[in-house]
C-alpha cells in the first residue's frame, strides 16, 4: 500500500508511524524543523500500546515528489485544511481515497468540493497524541483507532484493504454502519466541552460538577443533536445522556485544544467546532442560542488575541 500523510503532527505522524513500520509505503508531508527531523534523523514514537522508530523516512514538503498514491491521509488542522487540500491534485489517481481525519462535520465536503465526493473516505481519529519535539510523537491517550467509511456507508474493496492493513499494523479500524452518525456524535461531544471550557476558563471537573454550568453543557449538546436531526443524521435518541456520562468518565483535571488554544492566544478550532454549530443552525432554521453565545463570546477573544477584525 502506498500512503501519503499530510500534516506529520501527533496524529499523522503516529498513524503513518504504525503503518511505515508495518512494512506500507509512506510519504510524509512536513515543514520546518519536523521536515528536517525526520529526514535526517527518523521518527520516534512513544506510545502504551508499544514503542518504535521509523527510519529511514520518506519526506517532504512538495506533495509532486510522491506522485500518485492509494490513500491520503489529512492530518493537518481545521484551520489548515483549506490549503492542504491545494496540495492533493499531484497525489490523485483514479481510486485514491483521502481521509479527512479533522474534528468536526464539515471538512469531508470540502475536501469532496476539491476531488469528487467519491474520492472521500470521512474518518475520525480516537487519539491524543502530540509533538514532544522534532521528529518524536508521544501517545498519552484515546484507543489509537481510526473509524472510516465511503460516503455512502458502502463497503467497497479500498475500505477493506484499509481496513486489513491498519489492523496488520497495530491500528484498530473501524467500519461503522453509519460513518455521519459518528463524525456527529463526536462533534456532539468536542464542541461543547471546548466551547464552554473556553468561556469558563475552567476544568472539565469544574464545569461538569455546577449545576448552572452542566445544565449549560447539557443545552449546549441537546442544540448540537437537534441541528444533526435536522441534517438528516440518525443519532440514537440517548445520544446526550450516554454523552454526558462519557463527559463524567474525562480526568477533571482535563481541558479541551481548544480551550488552551484560545487560553494561550493561539488561533484554534472555534470556527470549526462551535462556528459550524451556529452556521449549520441557521442554514436548517434549528435555533442554537448557547452555542451562539458561546461563539460570539470566543470569537471576540479570538479576534483580540490574534489582532484580527470579525
Amino acid at each position: 500500500m502506498k500512503a501519503a500523510v499530510i500534516g506529520a503532527g501527533g496524529v499523522g505522524g503516529y498513524f503513518g508511524g504504525r503503518l511505515a513500520d508495518a512494512g506500507h509505503e509512506v510519504h510524509f508531508v512536513a515543514r520546518g524543523a519536523q521536515l528536517d527531523a525526520l529526514r535526517h534523523e527518523g521518527l520516534t514514537v512513544a506510545s502504551p500500546a508499544g514503542d518504535f522508530s521509523v527510519a529511514p523516512v520518506r519526506v517532504t514538503d512538495d506533495p509532486r515528489d510522491i506522485g500518485e498514491v492509494d490513500y491520503v491521509f489529512l492530518c493537518v488542522k481545521t484551520r489548515q485544511l483549506p490549503d492542504a487540500v491545494k496540495t492533493l491534485t499531484p497525489l490523485m489517481g483514479p481510486d485514491t481515497a483521502v481521509l479527512p481525519l479533522q474534528n468536526g462535520v464539515e471538512a469531508p465536503a470540502e475536501v469532496a468540493d476539491a476531488v469528487g465526493r467519491g474520492a472521500v473516505l470521512p474518518g475520525i481519529a480516537k487519539i491524543i497524541a502530540f509533538l514532544d519535539g522534532p521528529g518524536r510523537v508521544r501517545h498519552v491517550g484515546g484507543q489509537g483507532s481510526l473509524t472510516f467509511g465511503e460516503w455512502d456507508n458502502g463497503v467497497t474493496p479500498r475500505v477493506e484493504r484499509l481496513r486489513a492493513a491498519l489492523d496488520a499494523s497495530a491500528v484498530t479500524a473501524v467500519v461503522p454502519d453509519d460513518i455521519w452518525t459518528e463524525l456527529w456524535a463526536k462533534f456532539l461531544f468536542v464542541v461543547p466541552l471546548g466551547g464552554l471550557g473556553a468561556v469558563t476558563d475552567a476544568t472539565i471537573g469544574e464545569f461538569r460538577s455546577r449545576p448552572g454550568t452542566r445544565r449549560l453543557l447539557v443545552e449546549a449538546m441537546t442544540e448540537i443533536q437537534h441541528v444533526a436531526q435536522a441534517h438528516g443524521i440518525r443519532l440514537p435518541d440517548g445520544i446526550v445522556p450516554s454523552t454526558l456520562a462519557i463527559v463524567d468518565q474525562q480526568p477533571a483535571v482535563g481541558t479541551s485544544s481548544m480551550h488552551r488554544d484560545i487560553a494561550s492566544g493561539r488561533p484554534s478550532e472555534l470556527e470549526a467546532w462551535t462556528g459550524a454549530v451556529v452556521r449549520l443552525g441557521e442554514r436548517s432554521g434549528t435555533p442554537t442560542p448557547v452555542n451562539s453565545f458561546l461563539y460570539e463570546v470566543l470569537s471576540l477573544r479570538e479576534s483580540r488575541a490574534t489582532g484580527t477584525t470579525g
